[in-house]
């Protein structure tokens, strides 16, 4: 790379119906929360992907994908517990290589309580090797700005079911029979398998759901190296024993 790369690559950003350029150099300048995506998301109905928006609790709105693993991508992040911000399609990059100039459009700057995440989203079998350039280029520019790099290839199929089954209860719930208190002090026994947490309630049907919104916002524990079962080990989240010590 030469000395001077972050002043030659370039990255564009749309606020409203404005492009603005801003060097690599001098992203940390950009006001990327007031951005909005820099291309449209397109659909036609010969295209293999599948576009949409998601629902984020983390955010309180809809985000557009452009496809079922993006999809998964924003879901994940979601239940991360840490996602502030998600910005669709954030910006162009224009840089050089070796094979000339050279454009890329990242999917997703995901802005946490911590590091940013700027992350590519594609099937590993589909990655060619401009794919592979242009990856490389857009980790170079997240190392620059001080962000994370990604390229999401593909999950475990227990990862997906597990996070659709725990995103069932990401929204709001009422708890008029106050079921979560009786799991939360349940689980404050210790380790137990999940159907013996919500039996130990006073009506278990209606502590399931109870205890699906507890897991997916970590008031509750859960092994995730396999798909939520009766048999899977719950505890009580770090969070919600610190709580208990200090009642």
């Amino acid at each position: 790379m030469p000395p001077d790369w972050t002043a030659r690559w370039t990255t564009a950003w749309r606020f409203g119906r404005t492009l603005i350029g801003s060097t690599v150099r001098d992203l940390h300048q950009v006001d990327v929360l007031s951005s909005v995506p820099v291309r449209r998301f397109t659909w036609r109905t010969d295209q293999w992907h599948r576009p949409g928006l998601e629902y984020l609790v983390s955010t309180d709105r809809h985000h557009g994908f452009e496809s079922y693993e993006e999809e998964l991508l924003l879901l994940a992040a979601d239940f991360s517990g840490s996602l502030v911000e998600a910005l669709a399609q954030p910006f162009r990059l224009r840089f050089n290589s070796v094979s000339g100039a050279e454009e890329h459009v990242p999917d997703f700057l995901l802005l946490t309580q911590s590091i940013p995440f700027l992350v590519d989203v594609r099937p590993a079998g589909r990655i060619s090797f401009e794919d592979d350039v242009k990856f490389a280029a857009s980790a170079e520019v997240a190392l620059a700005a001080g962000w994370n790099y990604a390229v999401v290839t593909g999950w475990h199929d227990h990862v997906v079911g597990l996070v659709d089954t725990l995103s069932a209860g990401r929204r709001h719930l009422s708890d008029p029979l106050g079921l979560q208190q009786q799991l939360l002090s349940a689980a404050a026994d210790g380790p137990q398998p999940f159907s013996a947490l919500v039996e130990r309630c006073t009506i278990p049907a209606i502590a399931r759901a109870q205890a699906i919104h507890l897991l997916w916002h970590r008031r509750l524990g859960l092994d995730m190296s396999g798909p939520l079962m009766d048999r899977s080990t719950v505890r009580l989240s770090p969070v919600s024993e610190a709580a208990a010590r200090v009642r």
